[in-house]
């Protein structure tokens, strides 16, 4: 078996140095350093000795991540990218929680993580109310949150990592005015999360620079058996599309506030006899993999997860070996993939 003193002497370098990489210590290192240790890594197969890390430090080498549910696969999507870089890189695991978008199963998670030595979490939650995650920082968690930006003229000791949502519920109803539709609509839980909140703005933001206003360009809200509703996505969506579907003047053009929700929009338009995009154009939001899976293939916005995965791990394992390390807000752009379930209008 490999050791640290192996790695140091194939790259060239002191075992420190090894050492900094394999905590994620990387931003003041040359690059050719950084590559030529990773290499020796690699080829060597090298794992650090996790007991004698967690009997020298008292940590854990784990990374908590708390998501709302994973019946939804982007959840899924998401934990994969974080988990492979994990523990490729930085020789640590994954530790996943169910929460439901429950501020007290997630304060409740932070004080589990805690207690068995689990010193970094990255949690998706986009909750408005983040004071309970201030406070597990506040405690010595290293978190990381995902999916909303930083509270507006509030210093946090929190990372922030979140696609732009405005951005992406205008793209989705741009495409869709682009391609003739005067009737749109929005479909999402009635929980609200800042996020959808910001979805939901630049859907609207959109309409109304195309002078859509009114029923033209309405916001369907449903309550499902929880406030947030992530494991109950697709039924949400298959219902209201039986709704929308019998509406006098029914939308032409349907957004779902994720592809969960689109896939069950593109389900109960099919139930209620109408054709996508025939009678109706869907897509989502995410861009999981069944999109394409789907009969028609599903118009989508991407988010781009390996890259977002990838800021957040970093960000846990630099501020893990350095806790003076300022925290910071990065927020990644959204781009539009066009599929078969969105056409042009062909009603008047």
């Amino acid at each position: 078996m490999s050791k640290i003193s192996d790695v140091a002497s194939l790259a060239g370098v002191s075992t420190s140095t090894v050492s900094n990489v394999l905590n994620g210590r990387v931003d003041r290192m040359a690059r050719e350093t950084l590559a030529r240790v990773e290499a020796a890594i690699a080829q060597l197969k090298y794992r650090p000795n996790t007991t004698a890390r967690h009997l020298k430090t008292g940590h854990t080498p784990l990374i908590g991540l708390l998501v709302p549910s994973m019946a939804n696969p982007m959840y899924g999507f998401i934990a994969r990218e974080i988990e492979a870089l994990a523990q490729e890189r930085y020789g640590f695991r994954i530790m996943i929680g169910n929460t439901y978008r429950d501020k007290d199963k997630e304060a409740r998670f932070f004080d589990d993580l805690l207690s068995h030595g689990v010193r970094g979490v990255i949690i998706i939650s986009s909750l408005i109310d983040e004071q309970h995650v201030e406070a597990a920082a506040q405690r010595g968690l290293v978190v990381v949150s995902y999916d909303r930006g930083a509270t507006p003229g509030l210093t946090s000791i929190v990372d922030h990592v979140s696609v732009d949502s405005f951005e992406t519920g205008r793209l989705a109803a741009q495409h869709l005015i682009d391609h003739g539709h005067r009737r749109l609509a929005f479909v999402t839980p009635a929980g609200r999360t800042m996020s959808r909140n910001e979805k939901i703005a630049g859907f609207m933001a959109a309409a109304q620079a195309a002078g859509l206003h009114g029923d033209a360009a309405m916001v369907v809200e449903a309550t499902p058996e929880n406030d947030y509703g992530d494991s109950v996505m697709s039924e949400l969506g298959r219902a209201q599309a039986v709704r929308l579907a019998a509406l006098p003047q029914r939308p032409t053009g349907i957004v779902g506030v994720n592809d969960l929700t689109a896939f069950g929009l593109m389900a109960g338009f099919r139930d209620a006899g109408l054709s996508v995009p025939d009678d109706v154009s869907v897509l989502g939001i995410d861009n999981v993999f069944l999109s394409t899976l789907m009969h028609p293939a599903m118009t989508s916005v991407r988010l781009p997860v390996p890259e977002m995965a990838q800021v957040m791990v970093e960000r846990v394992m630099s501020r893990l070996a350095d806790t003076s390390i300022a925290t910071q807000e990065f927020i990644f752009q959204p781009t539009l993939v066009t599929r078969d379930s969105t056409a042009a209008c062909r009603l008047a």
